[in-house]
């Protein structure tokens, strides 16, 4: 395990044609030009020009590294951010650390951020959460942040050092699995966005308790026979959690496991006629909560436009959902005739539907996979049963899907975490309730 605070790679955005921004303070780029100012980049010929606000080109190379000589930030203008959900948007975002400005072989640019761990921490703490959460939610997500960052890192480390390829993609005649992880990024460690952890710099102020948080536990890991925890979350389980291996790679993690959202014990998910007792109940769960002052407390402002992350409905017409799979998967099913769920979580989850249509049928897998395919953007849970509403000769009109939680379940329930610790649990106590048979361990 490491005894050293990290630098990591984070990678801002990638495929851009060009790139605006500003260096706010002195940054060194190659062959020691000191520059700062207004910039935008492009890639001509397969390098990076760089050229400074009154178009006077500054630098050409494959790669450009910017390093500020002293505090400096810099400033990224439209950023996508949300990418493919349904939050999507642009940013101006502002950056401490270093820039490199990469050029890729189609013509396109990948932005780079050089950062310490623990400073990228406190960006991402402020990018998750508000800066009105309370503070032992803030710990929390710091320890599991940290934990799954640079568990991604040894883990990626040893991919590479033992040059084993990372299976995602199993298809056969009859069926599709694929699962999505955060080691896809070969040109950097982390991407900014939600498919790793939300990292916004400095755009948003840090807030005083994020950096508090972040001071508190410095160094400090969820660890598993002397290993660091791959901890992961997301926003609400629904009332429980998920286990690791129905969303990624079918190894199961010990820490990683079905576990009740509250005081007591749900009895997991096996049928599915429990599964749909489950997906209509409302039972008492940490992460059930209309309580306005939490989410306020808890989730940045767009993620306050979701508010029926606990249970969901969605109804698409039959030609509307047989659009949207064809756009979404590129197969084409004909009529869609049944969506059969094969395979389900403890938590409710889908990891295995069978789509059966006049052209065609396939099982789909795994969880993120089938939550692709029936949403423009992402659907909030694959924990969902199906109503389907026919009409005299028994083809469907309508699918209706009602839904459980929102994100993948697996780990930290982040709405789940913000209740417990209004309710006075301790950080701790927050992490080792949902990582069990995890210990806590500071390592630098």
């Amino acid at each position: 395990m490491i005894s050293q605070e990290p630098i990591i790679k984070v990678g801002i955005f990638e495929q851009y044609t060009e790139v605006r921004g500003d260096l706010i303070g002195k940054f060194n780029i190659d062959h020691n030009i000191i520059v700062n100012g207004a910039f935008h980049a492009v890639v001509e010929n397969g390098d990076v020009v760089m050229y400074g606000g009154q178009g006077i080109e500054l630098l050409r190379a494959q790669e450009i590294r910017c390093t500020p000589v002293d505090d400096g930030t810099f400033v990224l203008h439209d950023v996508v951010i949300g990418i493919n959900f349904h939050w999507e948007r642009k940013e101006d975002q502002t950056f401490e650390g270093g820039l490199t400005l990469r050029a890729c072989d189609n013509g396109t640019l990948t932005a780079v951020n050089e950062i310490a761990v623990e400073k990228y921490l406190a960006s991402v703490i402020s990018s998750e959460m508000s800066a009105t959460a309370p503070i032992e939610l803030l710990k929390a997500h710091a320890v599991t942040s940290r934990s799954w960052l640079v568990a991604m890192l040894e883990q990626k480390k040893k991919i590479s050092n033992l040059g084993i390829p990372s299976q995602r993609t199993i298809r056969t005649e009859s069926e599709l699995t694929r699962w999505y992880d955060r080691e896809d990024h070969d040109a950097y460690d982390v991407c900014a966005d939600d498919h790793c952890q939300r990292y916004q710099g400095v755009s948003k102020i840090i807030s005083t308790a994020a950096k508090e948080a972040v001071d508190a536990t410095r160094g400090m890991f969820l660890v598993y026979d002397n290993e660091i925890c791959d901890a992961r979350f997301y926003k609400a389980c629904g009332g429980m959690t998920e286990l690791f291996e129905n969303a990624w790679a079918d190894t199961p993690v010990p820490y990683l496991t079905n576990v009740s959202d509250a005081p007591q014990e749900f009895a997991p998910v096996a049928t599915e006629d429990d599964a749909r007792e489950w997906i209509l109940a409302n039972p008492d769960a940490y992460c059930n909560t209309t309580d306005g002052a939490i989410l306020r407390a808890v989730l940045p402002s767009f993620d306050q436009e979701t508010t029926d992350f606990f249970r969901w409905k969605v109804v698409y017409a039959r030609e509307e959902l047989e659009a949207l799979i064809l756009k979404k998967s590129g197969i084409d099913f004909g009529t869609l005739l049944s969506l059969t769920p094969l395979e389900r979580g403890p938590s409710g989850r889908i990891y295995k539907l069978r789509i059966e249509g006049s052209k065609r049928t396939l099982v789909v897998g795994k969880e993120l996979e089938i939550r692709r395919w029936f949403s423009k953007s992402h659907m909030y849970s694959s924990a969902f049963v199906v109503d389907t509403d026919r009409d005299a000769e028994g083809v469907p009109r309508s699918f209706t899907f009602t839904g459980a939680g929102w994100g993948h379940g697996v780990g930290l329930c982040q709405i789940g975490a913000a209740v417990m610790a209004v309710k006075g649990l301790h950080a701790e106590e927050i992490v080792k309730h949902y990582f069990r048979h995890a210990q806590l361990a500071v390592l630098y």
